[in-house]
């Protein structure tokens, strides 16, 4: 790593967070985080097993567009959303960046300083922390569980807020967040995490507009539907609890004084109907009478 992607990525990290008013405090719901705080759609998709997530850019309308895996990995999809927000911010278009940090550019690199520092600024686990002299695996169970990252995002941020040394983080960068949770007992929240990452999302302001557009009857249930990946009867069922129903617009009749006057002119069908037949045969009506 060099020294110019962590000091950029820990730089724009902190930017963010002061532009945003988020403090040094664990951020919450990322997905809507970064919705509310960038205007930036973002959605959960069912995805290949090798696809994390992804950023697209509309040139044309300067729209962006971020989309990451549906996962059991709560901590990883979080990072893959924090390091999509990184090119985001960078605006590393020209990548065509589709989450595999495999491909180890420097703008990758970047993205992976802004995400850990956007999830665990140092300055917010020395909060957390204060001057613990003892830092074990305890301790590194408490930064995963509150700052909900990997056991490797929160052991590098624990050496370099200087709780740790480099063995340590090495020794550390072995273990999982399942293996944290269910040693030190806090494996609930873990698969409430998973259920909740493992869930498709559609992007809050499409699936507002949609549901706009059903209450003014433009829209079917069954598009929201689609768009949240449920079934129809529980999209129905959800907005029916909330109190969206569709508007029931009164059908304007109008007074009989208030039509138009129509002229029908007849005349043509009054000649077609006196113009005598061509056939100049005699006709005749045969009948017979029953005796």
């Amino acid at each position: 790593m060099t020294l110019n992607a962590e000091t950029e990525g820990r730089t724009a990290a902190a930017r963010f967070r002061h532009e945003h008013h988020l403090g040094v405090q664990p951020l919450g719901d990322l997905v809507a985080v970064i919705e509310q705080a960038t205007g930036i759609d973002v959605a959960v998709l069912d995805v290949g097993p090798d696809e994390h997530g992804l950023t697209m850019r509309d040139p044309a309308r300067d729209a962006v567009f971020i989309g990451v895996a549906r996962t059991r990995n709560p901590m990883r999809q979080r990072s893959t959303l924090a390091h999509e927000l990184g090119h985001v911010l960078f605006e590393d278009w020209t990548d065509g960046s589709a989450g595999s940090w495999s491909d180890r550019t420097p703008a990758e690199i970047r993205a992976d300083v802004f995400a850990r520092h956007l999830l665990v600024p140092v300055e917010g686990l020395r909060e957390f922390l204060g001057n613990r002299e003892l830092v074990a695996q305890p301790t590194l169970s408490e930064v995963v569980q509150r700052f909900r990252v990997s056991p490797q995002i929160a052991a590098i941020a624990l050496n370099q807020a200087r709780y740790i040394d480099d063995d340590t983080e090495h020794e550390w960068m072995a273990l999982t967040a399942p293996q944290l949770a269910a040693r030190f007992g806090w494996s609930d929240q873990y698969r409430a995490l998973q259920a909740d990452s493992n869930q498709r999302r559609a992007p809050q302001r499409l699936l507002a507009r949609a549901i706009k557009g059903y209450e003014e009857g433009v829209l079917s249930a069954q598009a929201i539907a689609t768009l949240r990946g449920i079934t129809l009867d529980a999209a129905e069922a959800d907005l029916r609890e909330a109190g969206v129903v569709p508007v029931q617009r009164a059908i304007a009749w109008a007074a009989p004084s208030e039509l138009p006057d129509v002229h029908v002119d007849l005349a043509a069908l009054d000649e077609a109907l006196n113009t005598p037949d061509d056939d100049d045969g005699d006709h005749t009506a045969e009948g017979s009478k029953a005796g």
